[in-house]
C-alpha cells in the first residue's frame, strides 16, 4: 500500500530540515575557522549568524516534518525508531536555540548541528517505515505521554552530554594555560632578582627576535587554531552547571517515563515489570543519572568526574536505543525497524 501524500510530504520536509542543517554546519564550520584570526569582538561574525538563521529554518522544516507524519499516519508521531529519532533531534535543536536566550553558546553550534543531522540521516537512510498505524499494544493514550516524555528526555540528556564533552576538553586547556601562566610568572620573578645586568641581557636577546623574560621565539604564547576557539567557549564551570541543570532535568522526565512505563505494562501485559530488556536497560540508565545526580550534589563530584559519569549515562542511552532495539527480542521489539 503506497504512502499517502502527507506521509510523501513530511518525508521531503525532514529532507528538507537536513538541508538547512547542512548549510548551517558548514558555516559554523566557518565560524570557527574564522576565530584563527580574530574573535567575537572583532567584525561581525556573518557566518555565524548564516548559521542560525539556517538552523532556525531547519527547526521550523523539522517541526513541520514531525507534525505532518502524526497527520499523516492518523496518530502521535513517535511509535517507531524512525519517528522516536526525528523527534529527539527535533527536541535537541530546539534546546540549543532556548539556551542562546541566556547566554551565546552559538560556537557550540558545530557539536549540536552536527550530530544531529548523523542522526537524521540514519532514520531516513536505515529506521525509516512508511506512516501507518500501529499494534494493538501501542493503542493506548499511555503512547502519548510515556513516549513523548522519553523522547524528550533523551533530547535533553543528548545536549547535556555534548556540553560535558565540551567541558572536558575545555578543562584540559585551561589547565594547561594555568600552568603557562605560572611559568611565566616564574619566569619574570627570575629576571627582576637578576638585577639590571640581567634584564638588559634579556631585552637583547628579545632584539634579536625573541619574545619575553625567557627569550622564547616569537608567537610562541599564541594559540592554535583549537586553542582560540576554546577561549571563546565558556568556562568549563559554566559548561557543567548547564549540563547538570539539563540532566536534572532530564532524569525528572526519565523517572516518569520509567514510571508511566510499569504503568502501561500493568495495564497492557498483566504486570508492571517483567524484565524484558528494554525494561532492564531503562532502568540501569536512571541508576546511572541517580547516581550521577547524587554525586554531584552530596560528594562534591563537580568537573570531570560529573562529566565522565553524563557521558556514561548517554552511551548508556544510545545502547538502550539501538543495541537493545535492533538485537534484543522482547516485548519492546516493535519499537524497531518494521
Amino acid at each position: 500500500m503506497p504512502e499517502s501524500n502527507l506521509g510523501q510530504l513530511s518525508t521531503l520536509l525532514i529532507y528538507g530540515a537536513m538541508a538547512a542543517y547542512m548549510v548551517a554546519l558548514v558555516a559554523f564550520a566557518i565560524d570557527l575557522s574564522g576565530l584563527r584570526d580574530r574573535g567575537p569582538e572583532g567584525r561581525r561574525r556573518r557566518a555565524v549568524g548564516i548559521a542560525m538563521s539556517t538552523t532556525w529554518l531547519g527547526a521550523g522544516l523539522h517541526l513541520v516534518g514531525v507534525a505532518t507524519r502524526g497527520i499523516a499516519a492518523g496518530r502521535v508521531p513517535w511509535a517507531n525508531m524512525y519517528e522516536f529519532s526525528i523527534l529527539a533531534t527535533l527536541v535537541a535543536v530546539a534546546i540549543f536555540l532556548a539556551l542562546q536566550r541566556g547566554r551565546d553558546l552559538r560556537i557550540l553550534g558545530t557539536f549540536v548541528v552536527g550530530p544531529v543531522l548523523l542522526m537524521l540521516g540514519v532514520a531516513v537512510s536505515v529506521l525509516y517505515v512508511r506512516a501507518d498505524g500501529v499494534q494493538p499494544a501501542l493503542q493506548s493514550y499511555w503512547l502519548v505521554i510515556h513516549v513523548s516524555i522519553a523522547t524528550a528526555a533523551v533530547g535533553v540528556f543528548g545536549i547535556a552530554a555534548m556540553l560535558s564533552a565540551v567541558q572536558l576538553v575545555q578543562e584540559r586547556a585551561e589547565l594547561r594555560r594555568g600552568r603557562e601562566a605560572e611559568a611565566g610568572a616564574g619566569d619574570l620573578a627570575l629576571v627582576g632578582s637578576a638585577g639590571a645586568a640581567t634584564a638588559g641581557a634579556a631585552h637583547a636577546v628579545a632584539g634579536r627576535g625573541g619574545s619575553g623574560a625567557a627569550g622564547a621565539p616569537s608567537g610562541a604564547g599564541r594559540p592554535g587554531f583549537w586553542g582560540r576557539v576554546l577561549e571563546v567557549v565558556p568556562s568549563s564551570a559554566e559548561l557543567e552547571r548547564i549540563s547538570f541543570r539539563l540532566n536534572a532535568v532530564g532524569f525528572m522526565m526519565w523517572t516518569f517515563t520509567v514510571i508511566a512505563g510499569a504503568i502501561w505494562a500493568e495495564h497492557a501485559w498483566g504486570r508492571p515489570w517483567g524484565w524484558d530488556p528494554k525494561e532492564v536497560w531503562s532502568f540501569v540508565i536512571w541508576v546511572v543519572y541517580a547516581a550521577y545526580l547524587h554525586a554531584r550534589a552530596t560528594r562534591g563530584w563537580e568537573g570531570r568526574r560529573a562529566a565522565y559519569l553524563s557521558l556514561f549515562g548517554f552511551v548508556c542511552i544510545l545502547g538502550n536505543y539501538f543495541v537493545v532495539n535492533l538485537l534484543f527480542n522482547g516485548l519492546h521489539s516493535y519499537s524497531g525497524i518494521g
